[in-house]
């Protein structure tokens, strides 16, 4: 079936033109209320980003992604593998939350807070307008034969370009692997970690190529959240929208003549300049609707106010509201949809808040070694040899760690025949001895509570099980 004429636009991406090839956008540089806005938040966030794997408090790393070595640190608390589960509440809690956000606010998330568009709009296009100068000298340049002022130019945004991609690397390496870590390797001679210098070079290469080249691609092709608004998006939204019912009303768009009465002559108040199209970092016209491309960056906000403005016409024809809103003037409600998303946020928040205060710094298992049978020994005496492994996962170090029976009368051997230290953010693990009188023993298979111990102090309890001869049931 054919596409209706005014929807021909959803068949197409704009950087990719009739022959399936790439169509490069130049965007007008921005400027404007909400840009001047959008850029304060850009550097606050670019700091943040940029500076968080450095940060330590209490000796933790704030922020820490250590997959390799199974370490994790949020906002300075350690995570260890046992606890995978407030990880995976914290990650649905995430995703319920930007769930809400989209269903109220549609992409904002993309425009404001997203490090593909801050890093790109906010570092790497503002280098780009620096060397090559605006939209018209960017098309002009790239359209010119490679004679002495191209070639300059270009190689010294390139160059520009993989310095910062290679900074970003390292920064994201530090996510990963420690921002000390990443440290001793910038002072000492990389050639004595190859394959931390192999990743980096990978990492910088692929920064590189998403901001040099891949660019609004990621947004529109490659990230899941595009596909993911699709679905949550519908008609009380607030997005970047414009107002079709102002700007055309029942004659249309036509060009801007001076002293004339629009409105009495039924034309709409947009002139059809397309500068909200040529200042749009992903090439779309928004005067044809929502549209996946977008992601609510305010720039043809702050272009057409602009343009009201120069014309003594209402600024506001492109600008944050609601599909209801524009057809029906209706204010924005807070929908069944919506407290529905808002109650369960806040029972997952409820409940990852209190698994966070019921979470031990100190974590101790204790297993019967596999393949190990109780041992019968003198005077009625069951003995059972274990596995140990006491994680600490404070900043200090544990010391005079011991092990204590809580439930049954009996005694606990180390292997080692002393007690032991637990390390900050590290772990002790050992071998120990159990051992009963048969007499107290109710079963084969009896559940024993053992206290682990900080010289006189109780820092954790686990349990464990403990064999017997079926004799003594």
């Amino acid at each position: 079936m054919e596409t209706p004429k005014d929807e021909k636009f959803r068949d197409s991406i704009a950087t990719v033109d009739s022959e399936g090839k790439r169509s490069w956008v130049f965007p007008k540089k921005p400027s404007g209320k909400f840009y001047k806005y959008r850029s304060y938040v850009s550097y606050f966030l670019l700091a943040f980003l940029l500076s968080a794997p450095f940060i330590k408090i209490n000796g933790n790393q704030f922020l820490l992604f250590n997959i390799l070595e199974r370490k994790f640190n949020i906002f300075s608390f350690p995570f260890w593998p046992q606890d995978f589960y407030l990880l995976v509440v914290s990650m649905i809690v995430g995703v319920v939350f930007i769930i809400l956000f989209t269903v109220i606010f549609g992409r904002i998330f993309c425009g404001w807070i997203c490090p593909q568009t801050i890093f790109l709009e906010m570092v790497f296009r503002k280098i780009e307008y620096l060397i090559e100068g605006d939209r018209g000298k960017q098309i002009r340049l790239s359209k010119q034969p490679w004679n002495a002022e191209k070639i300059r130019k270009k190689f010294l945004k390139w160059f520009i370009f993989f310095v910062i991609s290679f900074i970003i690397a390292n920064v994201f390496l530090a996510y990963l692997i420690g921002g000390d870590t990443v440290i001793e390797y910038i002072t000492g001679n990389p050639f004595d970690n190859i394959s931390t210098l192999i990743s980096l070079t990978i990492f910088t290469c692929v920064f590189y190529f998403i901001f040099a080249w891949f660019r609004e691609q990621v947004c529109i092709i490659a990230c899941p959240y595009g596909r993911l608004q699709g679905v949550l998006l519908d008609n009380k939204t607030i997005n970047v929208a414009y107002d079709y019912k102002r700007g055309e009303r029942e004659e249309g768009r036509s060009k801007f003549k001076k002293n004339e009465d629009r409105e009495a002559l039924g034309k709409g108040d947009c002139i059809d300049c397309k500068q909200c199209v040529v200042v749009c970092p992903t090439g779309i016209d928004i005067r044809n609707g929502t549209q996946l491309e977008c992601v609510n960056c305010t720039a043809c906000i702050d272009e057409c106010d602009h343009i009201m403005e120069s014309i003594n016409l209402p600024k506001g024809l492109i600008r944050y509201e609601s599909e209801d809103n524009i057809i029906k003037k209706k204010s924005f409600q807070f929908t069944p949809r919506m407290k529905g998303y808002s109650a369960v946020l806040l029972i997952l928040t409820g409940i990852l808040i209190g698994m966070l205060f019921l979470r031990n710094d100190v974590e101790a298992n204790i297993l019967r070694l596999p393949g190990q049978l109780y041992q019968q020994k003198e005077n009625n005496i069951i003995s059972n040899v274990y596995t140990y492994k006491v994680i600490n996962k404070t900043s200090e170090d544990i010391k005079d760690v011991s092990y204590k029976l809580l439930s049954h009368k009996g005694t606990i051997k180390l292997v080692s025949n002393h007690n032991f230290i637990v390390p900050k953010r590290g772990l002790a693990e050992g071998t120990l001895f159990i051992e009963l009188n048969a007499a107290a023993l109710k079963s084969d298979k009896d559940k024993i509570e053992i206290g682990v111990y900080s010289g006189d102090k109780l820092i954790e309890t686990t349990r464990t099980n403990f064999l017997g001869p079926r004799s003594y049931k």
